[in-house]
């Protein structure tokens, strides 16, 4: 349902943390990611005994609930315009997040964020993160520009 917004996010492979977007509108966010249990970054973030590290979790809080709902209020208030050849480049200018409770591989964890405002394309987010029983992961306000950009300008 949410596939165009997906196909602009500009993270590939092992680091983009978007399985699902499961509500989207212009004052929020909700989406989901399971933890890989092969991830490159358990294997020494604890041996034996690993835990996601927190800026991890923090880039699928920003992932899901910055990036995305960023890519949808740009591609509206450019009135749904944003071609196949313009990606867009998030920079984020400010995360404030509370660790509430350890993210395990394997597990899927759902991210809610609600826009607090979108002008001049920066984005303020409150974003929440929950295990599958419902438990809070984490919680925090994000902030970032949303900027887009053509790919034949920057690499031709």
């Amino acid at each position: 349902m949410y596939e165009s917004i997906s196909e602009k996010l500009p993270y590939k492979s092992s680091f983009r943390f978007v399985d699902e977007i499961t509500a989207l509108d212009e004052n929020g966010v909700t989406g989901n990611y399971t933890l890989k249990k092969d991830a490159f970054f358990y294997e020494d973030h604890f041996p034996d005994h690993p835990v996601t590290p927190g800026v991890i979790v923090t880039e699928i809080m920003a992932q899901i609930g910055l990036v995305v709902l960023g890519i949808f209020l740009l591609n509206k208030e450019e009135k749904n315009t944003l071609s196949i050849n313009e990606n867009i480049f998030p920079v984020f200018t400010s995360t404030q997040v509370e660790f509430l409770k350890m993210a395990l591989p394997g597990e899927k964890v759902i991210v809610v964020s609600k826009k607090q405002y979108f002008r001049f394309n920066k984005l303020k987010c409150y974003i929440e993160m929950m295990n599958g029983q419902g438990d809070l992961i984490a919680r925090g306000t994000f902030a970032g520009i949303i900027k887009k950009f053509d790919l034949n300008q920057i690499f031709l």
